[in-house]
């Protein structure tokens, strides 16, 4: 059966001394992956597997807390890169307030997101949002800004008559009204191993649709049980299939396949 990973980063130096042995883990497993880029390199570098590999695609874009004082050069090259069949969205991109919680960063981390989210609507691409908060366990302020943001992005493109894609919530940690507001603009929400070991999302999976949520590792990080401490891989994400399943009531068969469904039909696989 196959199963997806929305969110992983296999081309990352972690996995430098093994990586074609998680890979094939990966695929004997029958996980199929989203490789999202954090800056230009793991963009680069997450193509490169992407063209290689026929279970993974690719994503370009900047982690907030990686941009660089010029994005012209990576611009120029995502325009480019965005014309690549195996290229299906941007991302990561957002705010993270917790990292950077000087409030003139914080606005130039706004100017930049928007000038990502532009980029998207030109190549009507989705969108995978890195939102966190100031405080650990906050779920305030940065889903706030995001959200408004993202309402305005929407206004734009619905007054320019294209397309409006969406995207997901990657590892989504707000709070009910959050997900609410996520979802009704369109959005999904992404989950991964914290629900094995944090009791404190367990509602909002309950509360969302099971057709608007997509499994992920954001691996190498973020290890599920039973693998907490030790290094996250794109084959753990059954982990994150089986407490959503759980969570849910639903057959972990049924779960499998709604959310694979979920993240070929966002990013158009």
């Amino acid at each position: 059966m196959s199963i997806f990973d929305s969110h992983c980063h296999p081309q990352m130096e972690q996995y430098d001394n093994d990586r074609d042995e998680m890979l094939k883990r990966a695929k004997d497993a029958g996980v199929f992956m989203i490789c999202v880029g954090t800056d230009l390199e793991t963009s680069k570098k997450g193509i490169e597997l992407a063209e290689k590999n026929d279970n993974i695609w690719a994503t370009v874009g900047h982690h907030p807390n990686d941009i660089p004082d010029d994005l012209s050069q990576s611009f120029m090259i995502y325009h480019k890169a965005l014309r690549n069949s195996k290229v299906v969205g941007i991302g990561e991109v957002g705010l993270d307030y917790y990292r950077t919680p000087e409030s003139e960063k914080q606005e130039i981390q706004k100017e930049i997101l928007v000038k990502f989210l532009d980029l998207a609507m030109e190549y009507n691409k989705p969108v995978i949002l890195h939102s966190r908060d100031s405080v650990k366990g906050s779920t305030g302020r940065v889903h706030a800004d995001m959200i408004s943001i993202i309402e305005n992005w929407k206004l734009k493109i619905e007054n320019s008559a294209r397309p409006w894609r969406a995207g997901v919530a990657h590892s989504f940690t707000g709070n009910i009204d959050d997900a609410r507001k996520y979802l009704d603009l369109g959005f999904y929400l992404g989950f991964n191993g914290i629900l094995t070991f944090a009791r404190q999302y367990d509602d909002i999976v309950k509360y969302a649709p099971i057709d608007r949520i997509l499994l992920e590792t954001d691996a190498p990080f973020l290890s599920p049980e039973p693998y907490r401490g030790k290094r996250n891989e794109p084959a753990h994400v059954v982990e994150v299939a089986k407490k959503v399943a759980e969570l849910k009531n639903e057959p972990l068969d049924r779960v499998i396949d709604q959310t694979t469904g979920n993240c070929r039909k966002l990013f158009q696989i």
